[in-house]
């Protein structure tokens, strides 16, 4: 009857950032404390989590309250818990380690006064990223790691940090990690820096065309790696493609290597393959201004390439692709003429 008389009030968003901050300060500072009491701050910090996360996401019967999420959002970012949290993940155990990545996760697209101040707090702690990036290093918190820093570069001045920083040289070897779920994960987080934000994209790709895609190229279109590059010509294709980057585009399939990988690639044994190197080599072939190496490559390998593309189909019936590969043979075709005349 006294318990029930008793029971301790919820805490309010606030107080919850609160507690969580001294737990994490607590638990940093006071790394000799003997093992039960250490083992009892885990747990009560594996505790806040879960609280955390119910305010942002909703507990199952009840949807999440924006004020309520507002409130925990501004004092999440008053002060320095992120860097505590961040610091402090590895040392979490599992269930907690979840509930941290997805309450930073949400923290990123919470808005007060419609401001997002994580971004605000992020440019200002940018040195944060060096942290979740190196994070692909470490077995057990690349994933985690990972899925922060994804969210974290829906920001475009932090995609814009990671992308002028050394750390974007590290996704080539990432991605080639041999666990496949942090290589994938690597390889996501990739396709996110170079996709979302268009003017910063086509900036960094201009600057820095020469290294990038000399990378590009040999570690991951000429990888032994099947999946590495299968991933890496669908995302080449999204790269040129998208209007944002014509510049660079032009520039790409005005060089003799880069053709040769796409024919090679055109040649592979995988389907999927296959078609995306097309998506990509069709640009070569409506260049209307194709340098003379260019049209040399494909007039020699003309028989070869009309050929291939006679029996070249993708598994569900494509008029698009159809109209694409009558248009690539028919360019084909007439720079033979020309060749000729």
């Amino acid at each position: 009857m006294k318990g029930l008389l008793f029971k301790s009030k919820p805490k309010t968003p606030v107080e919850l950032v609160r507690q969580t901050r001294d737990l994490l300060i607590y638990t940093q500072r006071n790394s000799d404390i003997r093992e039960s009491k250490r083992e009892e701050k885990m747990m009560e910090l594996s505790k806040t989590m879960r609280d955390l996360k119910c305010v942002l996401y909703g507990n199952g019967q009840s949807e999440p309250v924006s004020d309520a999420c507002s409130q925990l959002t501004q004092e999440f970012f008053r002060e320095d818990t992120l860097r505590l949290l961040i610091n402090i993940l590895p040392k979490l155990n599992l269930e907690a380690r979840k509930d941290a990545t997805q309450v930073v996760a949400n923290l990123q697209r919470q808005q007060v006064q419609s401001r997002l101040i994580a971004c605000h707090y992020l440019e200002a702690n940018i040195d944060l990223m060096d942290i979740l990036v190196a994070g692909y290093e470490n077995t057990e918190m690349a994933l985690h790691y990972g899925t922060m820093l994804r969210e974290c570069i829906r920001h475009q001045s932090v995609a814009r940090y990671v992308l002028e920083s050394e750390h974007v040289k590290k996704f080539f070897d990432y991605i080639q990690l041999p666990n496949f779920d942090i290589a994938a994960d690597a390889a996501a987080t990739f396709k996110e820096l170079l996709t979302r934000h268009k003017s910063t994209v086509a900036e960094f790709l201009s600057k820095n065309y020469d290294w990038f895609f000399a990378e590009y190229n040999s570690k991951l279109l000429e990888s032994s790696n099947y999946i590495t590059r299968r991933q890496a010509i669908k995302l080449l294709g999204d790269i040129l493609l998208d209007r944002s980057n014509a510049a660079v585009m032009m520039r790409y399939v005005s060089s003799r290597d880069n053709l040769r990988i796409l024919m090679n690639l055109l040649r592979e044994s995988s389907k999927s393959i296959q078609i995306e190197a097309f998506h990509v080599f069709k640009l070569f072939a409506a260049n209307k201004n194709k340098p003379s190496d260019i049209i040399s490559i494909l007039v020699a390998n003309r028989s070869k390439l009309l050929r291939l593309f006679a029996d070249f189909k993708t598994d569900k019936e494509d008029e698009q692709f159809e109209a694409d590969k009558a248009q690539v043979v028919k360019e084909i075709a007439a720079l033979e003429t020309k060749e000729l005349s």
